[in-house]
């Protein structure tokens, strides 16, 4: 039986949501521990905390859990980010062995001063107990977009991202082997980085009043793979 729970924000209180991709599952943020000033602006405290868990036995034995989340931030006295990817397969029979998979995407941009200072998480943990036989794979995959002055995903790329999300998702109804679903995991991943890099291409460069913000945009991508 496949299952895939449904997704939740997992965002404060007080995010603004500014856009979701029809039918994708793909939600576009801005979350801060106090109200934005703008599009896309907070001059506070920003985290962004997502996580994919999948868990198989005996009574669900083909689980697929996935999560595609992008945060937008502007410029932040500090921002945190963390994503993670948990898969585990716990007592089934080598004979009916379990298949869980947990994958994880997540996108953050940042602006200021401060946006190479992101305080990053990225973690994935893959557990087979008492499990002979399953397959268990767990991916997290982690964007981050730094760049001195503020700007906002075009809506190319959120279309594009939003692709990217639905060919991930699909890997739920796969019956690749784990070594191949990393592989295309691995793919993916490299195609999200290439529309980053693309939008930081296009993002304003430094300079201005503030000499702290006189870099170049960065995309930086973490990945932990078990």
């Amino acid at each position: 039986m496949n299952h895939r729970k449904p997704r939740t924000s997992t965002v404060a209180k007080t995010a603004v949501s500014i856009s979701m991709a029809a039918g994708a599952g793909i939600a576009m943020t801005t979350s801060t521990a106090s109200a934005a000033t703008g599009f896309g602006i907070s001059h506070d405290v920003a985290t962004a905390v997502d996580l994919a868990h999948s868990r198989a036995d005996r009574t669900h034995v083909r689980q697929f859990e996935e999560s595609f989340r992008v945060h937008e931030f502007g410029p932040s006295v500090a921002v945190t980010a963390n994503n993670r990817a948990t898969a585990e397969s716990v007592g089934c029979s080598p004979h009916a062995p379990c298949r869980s998979i947990a994958l994880s995407f997540q996108i953050v941009t940042t602006s200021g001063r401060n946006a190479r200072l992101v305080n990053t998480t990225n973690i994935s943990r893959a557990l087979n107990e008492h499990c002979a036989g399953c397959e268990t794979f767990a991916g997290s995959y982690q964007f981050v977009v730094a760049t001195p002055r503020a700007f906002t995903l075009s809506g190319q790329a959120r279309s594009e991202l939003a692709r990217l999300d639905r060919r991930a998702a699909a890997l739920q109804s796969s019956n690749l082997s784990v070594t191949r679903i990393r592989q295309y995991a691995d793919d993916l991943a490299h195609e999200v980085k290439a529309v980053l890099d693309r939008e930081a291409a296009r993002a304003p460069r430094g300079g201005g009043s503030d000499p702290l913000a006189d870099f170049d945009p960065t995309v930086t991508m973490h990945r932990h793979v078990r």
